[in-house]
């Protein structure tokens, strides 16, 4: 992100839980109160610091914002991925790879501003990585692993 560039958050911050905020990279972060039950996401933090670490990376060496969204993509998902993609932190300029594993879904969407960077080519190498986690129910290692890929394939020269 450039000096100066400030996201606007996907999701407005009357909508979010108390204790809650949209960070300037676009996440959000959540505090809970103690005593009280945590809605907890389904992965451990290990995982989540390993998806992470891979975002960043993967977006340092390309200098493509990348983005992963994981839940239920709709009756139709493509048509639910082209309705997420626009939402992302910088779409124009991003990729997002969107898991849903209920319907053993993945999609890759590349924006207009790095068309010529991620290709098909670029894409299917990226769901065909994640795909051998994925068998194996390692949905984050898949991720990983398509992040890793991806970033490499694209990667300035």
């Amino acid at each position: 992100m450039a000096s100066g560039d400030v996201l606007q958050p996907v999701v407005p911050a009357a909508d979010l839980p108390s204790g809650t905020v949209v960070t300037m990279s676009g996440r959000i972060s959540a505090t809970h109160r103690v005593g009280e039950p945590v809605d907890l996401p389904p992965f451990s933090t290990d995982e989540l610091v390993a998806l992470d670490n891979a975002l960043t990376d993967a977006t340092r060496l390309t200098k493509v914002r990348f983005n992963v969204f994981v839940g239920d993509l709709g009756a139709d998902p493509a048509a639910g991925v082209d309705a997420v993609f626009p939402n992302t932190p910088e779409a124009e300029r991003s990729v997002l790879i969107a898991v849903s594993p209920n319907q053993r879904v993945i999609e890759v969407r590349g924006g207009r501003k790095v068309q010529n960077r991620v290709t098909d080519r670029v894409a299917q190498l990226g769901v065909t990585a994640a795909l051998a986690s994925f068998s194996e129910g390692n949905l984050i290692d898949g991720l990983v692993s398509a992040l890793n890929v991806m970033s490499n394939a694209i990667a300035p020269k």
